[in-house]
């Protein structure tokens, strides 16, 4: 049995298992062509189309195949705006005896498209859960696109669970504060240097006059003319750092809040990994916004497997075997691209999973 078919065969097991019934008919083909596209995505490295359809198992010429997917993405409901990860509630729970560590994040995808995700922060990277795709050069979303998205995922977690949202610049509208607030979750999010504060009289960041290696804290202090508040404010500028940054939060403590945002700076995003060094997702060619968006599905699928599959590589002690043994400068994903080539080149078993990142590694792994 081929590369190819193996793991194809693989992959389609493992998602027919995870619906409470086997799909048929209509719904069946639809989960051969997920199973197709997601196996595609890893063995080519890419969301082409032909470069997809040269890494899958099929009698089909390879026109035909980019067709079928063609005809499965068009599909896309335009109405539609959000996406949501399948087995996102799952994923979720397994993860919420932690601290789940929110990130809202955007980047240019496919043609003059961009697209904005919320994703669950795990050991320094981020898993996507739900995102929207739109029409134009990289920039700015509208707040009520960020609390659409919100509002979806929201939805999706434990009701016992703790939950920190953390997000950069464009996301600081006080209508989204207020919801994060309501749903009862912490956030720190990062703002301008111009962002006018409120305590008796009005002033910006700017006015701060603030040093290298300084963090100042101004609690209880009202944001922007809305006077949306109150909130704690800090100004901190790390040593390491080439210019300050500003952070409003619903946090009590300025340590707290350093201690949340610093994670930040350590997550690698689902984008990053889908470009350059994972499946391009920046070249897919697509320019509507919900063909997009309904690729992602198997390529976010594709990205949690090969994560996972690092992970699992710990478990059975075969990063010491395709890397090194003293230390990991891999990272999960990294590891599992290249355990997934170990596992097809000794015909041994390959796991399949989408939400299981429950398995125990060393403290050195990326």
């Amino acid at each position: 049995m081929s590369d190819n078919h193996r793991r194809y065969r693989s992959i389609k097991t493992a998602l027919s298992q995870m619906f409470m019934e086997e799909p048929k008919g209509y719904g069946a083909k639809q989960l051969n062509v997920l199973a197709s596209l997601i196996s595609g995505i890893v063995g080519s490295r890419s969301t082409n189309y032909p470069k997809i359809a040269s890494k899958v198992p099929d009698r089909r010429k390879l026109e035909s195949r980019v067709k079928g997917y063609s005809r499965y993405i068009n599909e896309a409901e335009p109405r539609t705006e959000i996406y949501l990860m399948p087995f996102a509630a799952a994923l979720l729970a397994n993860l919420s005896d932690h601290t789940l560590v929110l990130i809202m994040d955007g980047s240019d995808v496919g043609r003059n498209c961009v697209a904005l995700m919320l994703s669950v922060r795990y050991r320094g990277r981020a898993l996507p859960l739900g995102w929207l795709v739109i029409s134009g050069e990289k920039g700015h979303f509208s707040q009520e696109k960020h609390m659409a998205l919100v509002l979806e995922v929201q939805k999706l977690v434990p009701a016992e669970a703790d939950v920190i949202f953390l997000g950069d610049g464009e996301f600081d509208g006080s209508k989204l504060q207020a919801k994060l607030t309501e749903f009862g979750w912490k956030y720190v999010c990062r703002t301008a240097s111009n962002a006018i504060l409120f305590d008796g009289a009005e002033f910006s960041f700017q006015e701060l006059l603030l040093q290298p290696g300084m963090c100042l804290e101004i609690p209880n202090v009202t944001f922007t003319r809305q006077r949306y508040g109150p909130i704690l404010a800090v100004a901190w500028w790390r040593e390491t750092h080439d210019e300050p940054i500003y952070l409003i939060s619903n946090m009590d403590l300025m340590e707290e809040v350093c201690h949340w945002y610093q994670k930040r700076f350590k997550i690698e995003t689902f984008f990053s990994d889908q470009k350059s060094r994972g499946f391009n997702l920046h070249k897919s060619h697509l320019s509507n916004p919900a063909r997009i968006a309904k690729l992602m599905i198997a390529a976010c699928l594709a990205y949690l497997w090969i994560v996972q599959l690092g992970l699992w590589s710990f478990q059975q002690g075969l990063h010491t075997i395709v890397h090194r043994t003293d230390r990991c400068d891999l990272s999960l994903f990294q590891l599992g691209l290249r355990v997934l080539e170990h596992l097809l080149d000794f015909n041994i078993t390959i796991p399949v999973s989408f939400t299981d990142f429950s398995h125990a590694y060393p403290h050195f792994v990326r």
